[in-house]
């Protein structure tokens, strides 16, 4: 089968520009990687077509021969030979930031205090912090204390003894990777003798062993903002522990647990609870008297007639939304009470209501004995 043309494998004219060409090849490249295509044998096919064609048209002598004579300018060794041939016949082009995208940094110089402070930085903490209902709906202000790491006064954090620094690393030369060969292309990997830091201690601080941190314990105050629920994670950026060797902070983070409590059930913003009335208060109605939130009471009116499950909702009376003005709403749900004991004069009374009730008191269960005589009929 033959060769297809390199420009047209990149998608790109003859007078494309260095950077165009890579532009191309990346596209392709990340395309048609093994990695994100695993077993697919076209997509293969594809990635060493294009590696292939972007090894000759990156490089300015390949890329003239070929413009001058084609695929014949390899027929007899170098690139084009064996199909994709390994990046070994691309000396000439870079590849190292177009594999950044698999891999990660190719190069060295100005990324290394990077990778430095990435690879040297402070673990994540995690607080759990239980609070009530009544503090999730005022929001507080509390102190904690933890058991965490902290830069060492001794050596500020360079993990020597103070008058010496720390030496480069014999066996990365520094740069705080080191490269090896994985088949067609060459990865980089963080050194394992430095850890990434490209430093060695040779002369550790006495006070914190060479690590430049030392255990502490640490007390601050956190502020929980109004409205926070269960299972909110509030992160406090830099109060981790400390980095080793010059490496950033970690992160504490806090894990709210809000109580239950024993009147108001919430949902999202809202609250809720049942409120127990007689079946007096129920068939007469009333006014009635409720707890809210805040610590306050609120009027509710209770029309006659009120069936048991009757849900009245009062507005704004829920919990605050979280770093907005506005809240949710309280829900109160009738719960009619039938009496578990009656004295002599109640009993009486009630048999008289008995005698002078009719259906048109009771809809639903007129409507209930007529489906019923409908069963039995049927």
């Amino acid at each position: 089968m033959a060769k297809r043309d390199y420009y047209d494998v990149l998608g790109v004219n003859k007078s494309a520009s260095p950077e165009e060409l890579k532009s191309a090849y990346r596209k392709l490249a990340i395309k048609y990687h093994p990695d994100k295509n695993p077993g697919d044998k076209v997509a293969e096919d594809k990635f060493k077509e294009a590696s292939e064609a972007y090894g000759v048209l990156s490089d300015k002598s390949k890329k003239e021969n070929y413009d001058n004579f084609g695929h014949a300018a390899f027929e007899n060794g170098g690139a084009g030979r064996g199909g994709f041939g390994g990046f070994g016949g691309f000396s000439g082009a870079d590849f190292s930031d177009i594999f950044e995208d698999f891999f990660g940094d190719f190069g060295g110089g100005g990324r290394r205090s990077s990778r430095k402070n990435s690879n040297n930085r402070g673990s994540d903490l995690r607080y759990d912090l239980s609070i009530s209902l009544e503090e999730a709906y005022t929001g507080k202000k509390q102190n904690i204390q933890f058991s965490t790491t902290e830069k060492c006064n001794s050596c500020k954090g360079n993990g020597s003894k103070p008058g010496y620094s720390p030496d480069r690393c014999t066996y990365c030369g520094g740069n705080g990777r080191v490269r090896s060969n994985q088949g067609f292309f060459t990865v980089q990997q963080t050194c394992p003798q430095c850890a990434g830091s490209g430093e060695e201690i040779t002369n550790p601080c006495n006070e914190c062993g060479g690590q430049g941190n030392k255990q502490t314990s640490k007390k601050i105050s956190v502020t929980i903002p109004k409205g926070v629920d269960d299972g909110t994670r509030i992160r406090l950026a830099g109060k981790g522990e400390a980095g080793t060797r010059g490496g950033t902070s970690g992160d504490l983070y806090l894990f709210i647990n809000v109580d239950s409590h024993e009147l108001f059930k919430r949902s999202d913003v809202n609250l809720f609870y049942e409120f127990p009335i007689s079946i007096a208060d129920a068939a007469l109605g009333t006014t009635i008297e409720v707890p809210t939130i805040d610590g306050g009471k609120a009027k509710i009116k209770i029309p006659d007639g009120t069936q048991n499950g009757k849900q009245f909702r009062l507005k704004g009376k829920g919990m605050p939304f979280m770093r907005r003005g506005d809240f949710g709403d309280l829900y109160i749900q009738i719960k009619t009470e039938v009496p578990m004991t009656l004295n002599k004069e109640q009993k009486e009374l009630l048999e008289r209501f008995r005698k002078i009730d009719n259906e048109r008191s009771n809809p639903s269960i007129k409507k209930f004995f007529q489906k019923a005589k409908n069963f039995w009929k049927n």
